[in-house]
């Protein structure tokens, strides 16, 4: 979606200007950049060659996210480039679509290749989260929800507002602050771009989950004792490994309270502050807003809630395939860990008797 990527585009540059560091391209850059876009519908077909035809396709990862689809020639080959994409439905986004009019090759990721990338089913996330919430509310403390802007906020927003109009977890006040409200304004702007039910709410029902009256917006950094004053309450705040951004300022005002937890919703990368405090870290130091280091002692509880990617898992990348298998000629792995790419080439390789590829970087690749 172009709106997401400019606003992503723009966010970076914002970031690199606090830090006082040099951005890879400015904000007129990116004005430039949404000049010359043009935007397709999904399903739309395009010539952008005399002889290459795409189409887009949901692939279910973010609002916009687009599987390409290449038909070159009169028919000549046909090839699909996944891209990141996610094979299941969720309170946000419909599943990744598999169906095509020809496919003869395809190049797909392998983020979670491993034979061990299986995560538990949505209901099953949903009830941990609920759980862990649970835990840091029954003993008046604050959740602090590290989250990404784009894609993972907007799936908690919408099953929180669920399970507390459904009484089926304590009501408590959900405050927001970061990049989440102007990524949450566009995916409203596009609500045909999400999930069946979720669309009918917005648009049928006029139940909008992402104006919940659960939601309280911090606009501004003066109003975050709002969030922090006494009383149990959910903070849910960018960036999604404590790499930056408003939550590393709630982090070190709520980490060494045994009352407050923080929950972990997305990957945290090795190297990061999230990935140093979910592996047992006590004591951390961060840089405060005045650029100063500062240590912070880690006595809250901390959870990580598995199964809220929006990568498929292992089990889901081999049913994609399998539902494509009777058209595939050539299957291309890439987009992962070595010895994930690996697995799923030799898996795909075995169990649909494809020929699956794993090529290096700029190594060429012929299709017949």
């Amino acid at each position: 979606c172009r709106d997401i990527t400019s606003l992503m585009a723009l966010d970076f540059v914002g970031i690199a200007q606090k830090e006082a560091q040099d951005s890879l391209y400015s904000s007129t850059d990116v004005k430039n950049m949404v000049k010359h876009t043009i935007c397709l519908n999904y399903e739309e077909v395009t010539d952008i060659t005399p002889d290459i035809r795409l189409t887009f396709y949901n692939s279910g990862h973010t609002l916009g996210s687009a599987i390409s689809h290449l038909h070159i020639g009169n028919g000549l080959h046909n090839l699909v480039y996944t891209g990141d994409f996610l094979y299941e439905n969720t309170n946000l986004l419909a599943s990744a679509v598999n169906r095509f009019p020809r496919v003869e090759s395809i190049i797909m990721e392998a983020t979670y290749g491993g034979r061990d990338d299986m995560n538990p089913t949505r209901k099953e996330c949903e009830e941990y989260l609920l759980k862990t919430i649970k835990t840091t509310i029954d003993r008046k403390g604050k959740v602090l929800m590290p989250v990404l802007g784009v894609g993972r906020s907007q799936e908690m927003m919408v099953v929180l507002d669920k399970y507390m109009r459904e009484k089926k977890m304590v009501e408590a006040p959900i405050f927001i602050e970061g990049m989440i409200s102007e990524a949450t304004a566009i995916h409203i702007a596009y609500p045909e771009y999400l999930a069946k039910d979720l669309r009918m709410k917005i648009l049928v029902d006029d139940e909008n989950p992402f104006l919940s009256e659960y939601f309280t917006v911090i606009d501004h950094p003066n109003n975050r004792d709002e969030a922090l004053q006494q009383g149990p309450a959910i903070i849910m705040a960018t960036s999604g490994m404590l790499e930056g951004g408003p939550v590393v300022d709630y982090f070190s005002k709520l980490s060494s309270s045994e009352k407050n937890g923080v929950v972990f919703v997305s990957y945290q990368i090795p190297g990061t502050l999230g990935r140093r405090v979910l592996d047992g870290s006590k004591q951390v130091s961060i840089l405060d807003e005045r650029g100063k280091i500062k240590i912070v002692n880690v006595n809250c509880d901390v959870f990580k809630v598995e199964g809220f990617s929006g990568h498929s898992d292992y089990n889901q990348l081999m049913r994609y395939v399998g539902k494509l298998s009777s058209k595939l000629q050539h299957v291309i792995i890439n987009h992962g860990e070595r010895r994930k790419v690996e697995n799923m080439a030799n898996m795909i390789s075995r169990m649909y008797r494809i020929p699956t590829l794993q090529p290096l970087v700029q190594e060429a690749i012929k299709l017949n």
